[in-house]
């Protein structure tokens, strides 16, 4: 086999200062490139993920302690291109995905005990890290939402929440969605949806009262402000908020929008109802097999991912690591997650066919 031949350098996203203006804390360097170590792969990034948190990485809300610089983005997949010698469960080629802080790069190293194996390299698998997995496990495991209880899920045309809707409702239960336009109400009754409200046109809190008067079993929140007060006002007897983030707030100085604190103890005490507080990477253990339960569901048709490549954002279609900044601009303005296709500037149409090939016929990478 003829040995592989990697570029000097890469290029990757580096957030220099805190700040949640995306576009004036990261920075892009040209670096050495580098090695796996014996229990590493070195992957090279085909497909990256854009959150509403890469704004909270970016203002220092994860790192307690750490001062930049520090390698941005937090989710991708992309093919292995060299195995540590430990590393024997995986192969030259193979498709893998990471949650591992510096995937806005164009090769990173990731650990093997970090790393997922996929059927494919396939976009719709970025959705499944980070908002799919979210979805998945505060709903089952904080949640604990039951067949024929009233799950209402906020931004529910978002990232998240279009997985919250669908699994959801794949649970039994009976689904109300929130969001900000026709359109999207329309997109959430293609998922299953029974009642998405349009909170520009309808009142949230009075369809609420008037066709859930028992309230809402379970709560996926990830709004915060008003839209926190109006859930928390319509929770059932023993009723569960999960609070999975506060968008309205992440950029804002402080990172996060009021709420109306004082009466929080005595509207959960009068209900036997219980706020839950939900980040992703306190549940580690979790991750393999719901990933593993969301490939089967997308694979058999029984999910669907809904990917915004950018095709109609100011800035033209997201490809490439100087898209980045665009994505994160535009996410965060629409409240969706974005997903970027790579196109890595110095490879040509001819190296993805090569790819391709090679990871059909085992060639070299």
């Amino acid at each position: 086999m003829a040995a592989r031949k990697f570029p000097e350098t890469f290029r990757k996203l580096v957030i220099t200062k805190f700040s949640t203006n995306y576009r004036e804390a990261v920075e892009t360097l040209t670096v050495p490139m580098i090695q796996p170590k014996p229990d590493e792969l070195l992957v090279k990034n085909r497909y990256v993920g854009i959150n509403a948190t890469d704004i909270n990485h970016s203002a220092g809300r994860y790192d307690p302690g750490k001062s930049p610089p520090l390698d941005a983005g937090l989710e991708g997949i992309g093919e292995v291109i060299l195995t540590g010698e430990k590393c024997t469960n995986f192969s030259i080629g193979q498709a893998v995905g990471y949650l591992k802080n510096g995937t806005f790069a164009e090769y990173m190293t990731i650990p093997s005990s970090h790393a997922f194996p996929l059927p494919r390299v396939d976009p719709a698998y970025v959705s499944l890290l980070i908002s799919g997995l979210t979805a998945s496990i505060a709903l089952e495991k904080v949640g604990e939402a039951k067949s024929k209880e009233t799950v209402l899920i906020t931004a529910a045309a978002g990232g998240t929440g279009q997985f919250a809707v669908q699994l959801a409702k794949q649970a039994g239960c009976h689904v109300i969605g929130t969001c900000s336009t026709d359109a999207k109400a329309e997109f959430l009754k293609s998922l299953g949806c029974d009642r998405p409200v349009n909170y520009k046109t309808e009142n949230l809190d009075e369809v609420l009262k008037k066709e859930f008067p028992k309230g809402c079993d379970v709560v996926y929140e990830s709004i915060g402000g008003e839209m926190f007060d109006t859930c928390m006002n319509r929770l059932a007897t023993r009723g569960r908020l999960v609070t999975i983030g506060f968008i309205t707030g992440y950029q804002s100085k402080l990172g996060f929008p009021p709420v109306k604190n004082a009466t929080l103890v005595p509207k959960l005490l009068a209900r036997s109802a219980s706020l839950r507080g939900f980040l992703l990477f306190h549940f580690v253990e979790e991750f393999k097999p719901a990933l593993q339960k969301l490939v089967s569901l997308y694979d058999s048709g029984n999910l669907k991912c809904n990917l915004d490549f950018g095709e109609s954002s100011p800035s033209g279609y997201f490809k490439g690591l100087d898209s980045v900044v665009n994505a994160v601009d535009v996410g965060h303005a629409t409240r969706f997650a974005r997903e970027i296709q790579w196109q890595i500037p110095f490879l040509s149409a001819r190296c993805v066919t090569i790819w391709k090939r090679d990871s059909e016929g085992g060639g070299v990478a």
